[in-house]
């Protein structure tokens, strides 16, 4: 547990962004109220979605599955205000309102200012939205006030810098980033704790990535401990790191919850020897050149010619990692099958996707690379 203001936290938050799904695509909310028992009947309490999950869906699943039957007191919830997507000022305030309406949880526990980077970090100065977070918890509204971040570590050093009296902040922190030059997760880590800011963990298993790694990662984590998931390698390596308020795991189904539940109800850090493992993975991936896509479909939103950039990713993923041709072929028919998809060759190379990237992928030169392997 962390001990944050007097407040004990657990080292493991529900993420609600990636909730399990229906054969139609909508959120199964049966599935999901039985997650939600899980991991609270297990003591664990925090909960994270965003205005900008699955078009307020997430935030919707949050009052039927959670809010509508648990005490308020039992949990504590945290929801993002992103204003990358606003038109003006009073359209970004109003998110935080649309969200306590979805949710119906009366206040939030943590509220951030979401996905902070180079190319929208000015807009939270233009519509004054460090000043409406103070106001929301001044009016009790909202308990404590953050920022999720997406950016280079100078941009970290100067946003923390102007905006001292922030409480936490949520950084993409796992082992393959972790010298990553893009994400930077060590240096922006040590940035937060130089600045004596807790930090809320994401993406700890890379969109998954890190939860069904190569047969080579694999192997080595089964060496060690044959019944220990490489997803629970992850999140504790995470989670057992100075500082960390909370590590969350966006889970998408009941087995996903009680492997977590299954070693972090009783969260123990890794020892030397599992540390050691970890190192030897590191030095692995060092050969492994895949895309780091975390599946956020921050890229999709706007795409003029609906093309679904993160599978077409994972298909030509599996090219890259395991040089499986015909499952990379079979994936990405699947991917481009969906009803009004698109081919990557259909790229326009507008760059709306590469904008609104956290990982600050090169999708145009992806998509066309793709295109000639894969179409």
């Amino acid at each position: 547990m962390s001990d944050w203001f007097g407040q004990k936290i657990p080292k493991l938050g529900f993420g609600l962004m990636r909730l399990p799904k229906q054969a139609d695509g909508s959120i199964d909310l049966e599935q999901t109220k039985k997650m939600v028992d899980l991991f609270i009947d297990a003591g664990l309490t925090y909960f994270d979605t965003a205005y900008i999950y699955d078009g307020g869906k997430s935030e919707e699943a949050a009052r039927e599955c959670l809010v509508n039957r648990h005490p308020r007191k039992s949990f504590t919830l945290a929801s993002k205000l992103m204003a990358g997507i606003a038109e003006n000022e009073a359209a970004a305030k109003q998110e935080f309102y649309t969200s306590l309406e979805r949710t119906g949880a009366g206040y939030l526990d943590y509220y951030l200012l979401h996905a902070l980077d180079r190319g929208n970090y000015k807009k939270y100065d233009e519509y004054h939205l460090w000043d409406f977070v103070k106001e929301l918890k001044e009016k009790g509204l909202i308990k404590h006030y953050g920022f999720s971040f997406h950016g280079d570590p100078a941009l970290l050093e100067e946003l923390l810098t102007a905006h001292s009296d922030v409480e936490f902040i949520q950084l993409q922190i796992n082992y393959a980033d972790w010298e990553n030059e893009s994400i930077a997760s060590r240096e922006c880590y040590e940035i937060a704790r130089r600045h004596k800011k807790s930090i809320v963990v994401m993406e700890p298993v890379k969109g998954g990535a890190l939860a069904n790694p190569s047969e080579e990662i694999t192997g080595i984590f089964k060496d060690y401990h044959p019944d220990m998931s490489p997803a629970s390698w992850a999140i504790r390596y995470a989670a057992g790191m100075e500082g960390i308020l909370t590590v969350l795991s966006g889970m998408s189904n009941l087995e996903q919850m009680e492997d977590n539940l299954s070693y972090m109800k009783n969260f123990e850090p890794l020892n030397e020897e599992e540390e050691a493992v970890i190192k030897k993975v590191q030095e692995a991936l060092k050969n492994v050149k895949t895309i780091q896509c975390t599946g956020c479909h921050y890229c999709t939103k706007g795409c003029p010619v609906q093309i679904p950039i993160p599978e077409i990713i994972k298909a030509r993923n599996i090219l890259i990692k395991d040089m499986n041709r015909w499952g990379a072929n079979e994936e990405y028919k699947k991917a481009v099958s969906q009803e009004g998809a698109s081919k990557a060759s259909a790229c326009v190379a507008c760059g709306q996707c590469e904008t609104m990237c956290p990982q600050h992928l090169p999708v145009i030169k992806i998509l066309a690379d793709t295109a000639a392997v894969l179409e």
